[in-house]
């Protein structure tokens, strides 16, 4: 008897703060993702970093022999300005000092991965000046990006996804959750063929040093907005129109960003995505629901009433063959 209600009560003190039990799992499950990335990463590449550096130790030693003149002090101070104006995207190659980083279509360039958040880091201001101008221009810049993706993506969504779902569950009497799955999934696929797979094969072709799987690489990093920056695309010795293929670039992102939002937006409104993302919210109080709801009504009847005066002053200005009386014969017409 005491068991049996003791375990009623676990149960219902686990119905009751199943919101907390889940986000709590959830929270556990990211740290685990975070850790189990961790060591994958280094697994893989602390091996690789370690054969880096040996090569490195025996060119510089051998760099060091060959020139018996130069000392080592003065040879680590030429490569340590080397690496930092590397840093700030300046190679002093010769087969890379035709590239300017801050010409118009650079900079153009520039501008889009700070707005869209992607920041390659190839190329950072220099001056102080150009420092204070990118914090105020970010800061204002973001947000309008954002206000301005939102925008784009509410309205290409509504021709893109809810319109042919609506239009095959009405016209075809297909189930809707049905329909917008299949929708998802195909506008999954379409999206990343359109702006993964194709494009890749094109940077695979134009930069010489890519190879398919870098070139995937980069579109990845580039849409999901990590940017990275290992792979910076038109900043090969010689590249052929290189403003306008920077120009071309800056469409492929602000697109692909555009397109992957509107993917994301689609998935989100999927029913069984809503009921999962639910188990992790606060449930609100019922009053707040009730006012909720209340103001909703409210706000849902004084638009349905100005939509039908709006409709119906349309509709009589619309009319044909009726032309609009004057107030005076109005009048007169209603005396008589």
């Amino acid at each position: 008897m005491l068991q049996s209600l003791a375990g009623s009560s676990c149960v219902r003190l686990v119905e009751r703060h199943r919101s907390a039990w889940c986000f709590g799992f959830l929270v556990l499950g990211y740290l685990l993702y975070l850790v189990f990335g961790a060591v994958v990463f280094s697994s893989v590449e602390l091996p690789y970093e370690d054969l880096l550096r040996q090569e490195l130790r025996k060119l510089k030693r051998r760099f060091l022999e060959e020139h018996e003149c130069l000392s080592e002090p003065q040879l680590e101070q030429f490569l340590g300005r080397v690496l930092e104006a590397s840093n700030y995207g300046v190679s002093v190659l010769s087969n890379a000092s035709g590239n300017w980083n801050w010409d118009f279509t650079s900079a153009l360039f520039f501008a889009s991965t700070v707005l869209s958040t992607t920041g390659y880091g190839h190329t950072v201001p220099l001056s102080d000046g150009g420092k204070a101008f990118c914090i105020i221009y970010s800061v204002i810049g973001i947000p309008f990006t954002l206000l301005f993706l939102t925008a784009v993506v509410q309205r290409v969504t509504i021709h893109v996804t809810r319109r042919p779902v609506l239009y095959f569950h009405v016209r075809w009497g297909f189930s809707k959750q049905a329909v917008a799955i299949v929708h998802a999934v195909l506008l999954g696929v379409v999206t990343v063929s359109c702006f993964f797979f194709i494009p890749a094969a094109v940077f695979s072709v134009l930069e010489d040093d890519w190879n398919f799987l870098e070139s995937f690489y980069f579109c990845f990093i580039s849409l999901s907005t990590i940017g990275l920056g290992d792979y910076v695309p038109g900043e090969g010795y010689n590249q052929k129109f290189r403003e306008l293929y920077k120009i071309g670039i800056t469409c492929y992102l602000l697109l692909g960003l555009i397109a992957m939002l509107v993917v994301l937006e689609t998935f989100c409104e999927l029913h069984e995505l809503k009921k999962f993302r639910k188990m992790f919210y606060v449930k609100k109080d019922k009053e707040e629901d009730q006012v909720h709801i209340i103001e909703h009504d409210q706000l849902s009847f004084s638009s349905i009433t100005d939509q039908a005066a709006g409709v119906k002053e349309d509709q009589k200005q619309n009319e044909p063959f009726v032309s609009p009386q004057p107030p005076a014969l109005a009048d007169g017409a209603a005396d008589h």
